[in-house]
């Protein structure tokens, strides 16, 4: 049946009929035609036991293309054939009745969505389905009904809509009321035009009746705007405020509009006006002083940077604008190598304020730095860190030089304590890769372990992930189940929300990622999928997991002519996988802001300069993004930064991701005993995480493919 219906289609029709019905679904969702949906009625008449499947998918695609005469026709017919997914079939249904204008039973309609035997990720959308289609005739009803959920609802829609209904019941003061917050959160989209709108109509139609936003509602959308880096608009809501809010909110309004002006870019206007403010000793003074700093710190007026840093000591002292003034000053000594300055910021930033986050990066500074410049007291400091910020992101770093000091004291016994703690504690980091090479070194291997670093390291508590499940729980099972049933309909994005809604109610986020990334089109997507519902991976003993966990998240695509590449040019195809996963997750068409291509992440012109070099008789920019060609150029580039760089990874990985000219000034700041501490001294959060990273990634390539 299927060969013959096969040469009356078009080669792409069938090439997607070879695939089955979600090839036939994609495409059509795609770019629909009627010959595409032709295609999948002829095929849901060859395939009965796919029948209801091709409806729901027909259903939705006429739902999406606001065909609502056809997708009511479809979803009924998928309703009886797929009771698992009665939910979705019912909310599309009734969504397009309502569409439609057709509101009778709608409630009815929605029955297998608000009693399905699986919480349905659709609930909250049926709630606002059901709402409109009551507002007409019963507002209060939708009302009361939008109350009663008002937790499922997704937000702004539900908000939108709950106003719509209180409008719709004669209760404009509610109406208002949800509107605004609408208005005050949202700017772009469906939901916040919407509320604008209605809005300046009730403002219009209830005159003095209107309830005017309070000042904090109005200060709340200058905020909003502010994060949203509108910043016209931002000023424009603070210069509103500045007529009638209370004292300490005018304040802060006025000083905002500094701080609109500076962050968009007028450092030198924002100081000026900002000077010109006389708040008070109150926190709107306090954060007026940090946006000086700022200013002063932005054009590098050292001296009124700091003059604003100890004016914020003085007046005050545990004001968070502080601690951010602190740290913003400290950054900007640190980026330009001169401890001295930097050093008494950071000491004043964990010393008063040794509860905020800010106060583990500060103390690692400090302690890193007294170890790099050999003071007697590292040592008290790397265990001081350890005790006090076991869980913060450095604490591998200070386990790992608190061991090497005690190698260079002379305590080996001492040391192997603490890289056997590191490589157990952070096996899938750098760190615990620098120690399990520490840990083969002869000097160490027969020696015994000390009692005294036994029992320091024993009171270190470090936070590791939860052990992986791995048995699919009833609900997870449902959930997996639901998502195929969808998937097989072509309709991979709702099988990917069935996957993330189990994840974050009812199912086993491992088991569910999983699932989502073995069903992904392209390795990329799988691993994306993987590390956004797991994101504590790492932590995750090794052998703790299947080996396919870990392919998943470390997928090694395009793997034969990464290898000959790699091998060509000397390379550990490891260090060059490693590299990939880091600069594009092997997504063969990323692009960069700073107009990178490719697996390798190539600009334009390095991959002009070095095509020839890599055999390549033609090039262009679009070239880059074709795996072949990104790995020849990308492989021949490494290589010579390899060659440049005496064969030193980790000063390589630095320039290659910040830039020669950066890396070699790094470079020139110090001594560098070991590249851990070169690596550890790189001043670019971004950059000494990539470096440890790409290296992280390479190890866990070597074990996983031998």
């Amino acid at each position: 049946m299927l060969a013959p219906l096969l040469l009356l289609m078009s080669p792409a029709i069938a090439a997607d009929v070879k695939a089955g019905l979600p090839g036939l679904v994609r495409a059509y969702r795609e770019a629909p035609d009627p010959a595409k949906r032709a295609a999948i009625d002829r095929y849901a008449a060859a395939h009965p036991a796919e029948a209801a499947q091709a409806r729901l998918a027909l259903g939705v695609a006429a739902y999406e293309q606001k065909d609502y005469t056809a997708a009511i026709t479809n979803l009924r017919l998928a309703a009886a054939g797929l009771p698992k997914l009665a939910d979705y079939a019912a909310y599309y249904l009734a969504a397009s009745r309502v569409e439609a204008g057709d509101l009778a039973g709608v409630a009815q309609d929605l029955e297998p969505l608000h009693h399905s035997a699986v919480h349905s990720p659709l609930a909250g959308k049926g709630w606002l389905v059901e709402a409109r289609a009551l507002k007409g005739s019963d507002a209060p009803s939708a009302v009361r009904l939008l109350r009663e959920h008002y937790a499922e609802l997704s937000q702004p829609e539900g908000d939108v809509t709950l106003a719509d209904c209180y409008q719709a019941a004669g209760d404009l003061a509610n109406a208002a009321e949800f509107y605004q917050r609408v208005y005050d959160q949202f700017f772009t989209g469906d939901s916040a035009t919407r509320a604008a709108a209605a809005l300046l109509a009730l403002k219009d139609s209830m005159g003095v009746a209107y309830p005017e936003p309070l000042p904090e509602q109005r200060m709340r959308r200058a905020d909003r705007l502010l994060e949203a880096r509108l910043y016209a608009d931002a000023q424009a809501e603070y210069q509103a405020i500045t007529d009638q809010a209370p004292q300490l909110e005018r304040e802060q309004a006025r000083v905002r509009v500094g701080a609109a002006d500076y962050l968009a870019g007028h450092a030198a206007q924002a100081y000026t006006y900002l000077a010109g403010l006389e708040p008070g000793e109150s926190e709107a003074d306090a954060e007026r002083l940090y946006y000086m700093e700022e200013c002063a710190r932005h054009q590098g007026n050292d001296g009124d940077m700091l003059a604003a840093v100890a004016r914020l000591a003085e007046r005050a002292p545990k004001s968070p604008w502080r601690l951010k003034a602190l740290v913003s000053a400290a950054n900007r000594y640190l980026l330009i190598n001169r401890p001295d300055d930097y050093l008494p910021l950071y000491k004043a930033a964990y010393a008063d304020f040794p509860g905020e986050p800010a106060a583990a990066l500060s103390h690692w500074k400090v302690t890193f730095q007294a170890y790099l410049q050999g003071k007697s007291e590292a040592t008290g400091l790397l265990r001081e860190h350890l005790r006090n910020y076991p869980a913060h992101a450095t604490a591998a770093a200070a386990l790992y030089f608190l061991a090497r000091l005690a190698e260079q004291d002379g305590d080996l016994a001492a040391a192997k304590v603490y890289y056997q703690k590191l490589a157990d504690a952070f096996e899938n980091y750098y760190y615990a890769l620098l120690a399990r090479d520490r840990l083969r070194d002869a000097r160490l291997t027969g020696v015994p372990l000390s009692q005294q670093a036994s029992e320091f390291a024993a009171t270190l508590s470090f936070p590791r992930a939860k052990p992986l499940e791995t048995d699919p729980t009833a609900a997870t099972g449902a959930r997996i189940e639901r998502s195929r049933l969808l998937r097989g309909a072509g309709l991979n994005d709702l099988a990917d929300g069935e996957l993330r809604y189990g994840a974050r109610t009812d199912g086993q986020a491992a088991v569910l990622a999983v699932e989502m990334a073995t069903a992904a089109d392209s390795p990329y997507l799988g691993m994306r999928a993987m590390k956004s519902l797991i994101p504590d991976y790492l932590g995750l003993p090794f052998e703790s997991a299947p080996r396919q966990f870990w392919q998943l998240l470390f997928p090694l695509p395009y793997r034969g002519e990464l290898t000959a590449d790699a091998a060509s040019h000397g390379l550990d195809p490891n260090l060059v996988a490693g590299l990939i996963r880091q600069e594009s997750e092997f997504n063969p068409a990323a692009l960069s802001h700073a107009n990178a291509y490719g697996l390798t992440q190539v600009r334009p012109g390095t991959g002009r300069q070095y095509a020839r070099q890599a055999g390549l008789r033609r090039f262009s920019t679009q070239s880059l993004l074709q795996p072949a060609v990104n790995l020849k150029i990308g492989t021949l580039y490494l290589r010579s930064m390899l060659d440049h760089h005496g064969g030193r990874v980790e000063e390589t990985l630095a320039a290659y991701n910040a830039g020669p000219a950066r890396a070699a000034e790094w470079l020139a700041w110090n001594h560098y005993r070991e590249p851990a501490e070169f690596v550890e001294s790189i001043p670019f959060t971004e950059t000494r995480d990539y470096v440890q990273a790409v290296l992280r990634n390479a190890d866990i390539y070597r074990r996983l493919y031998k």
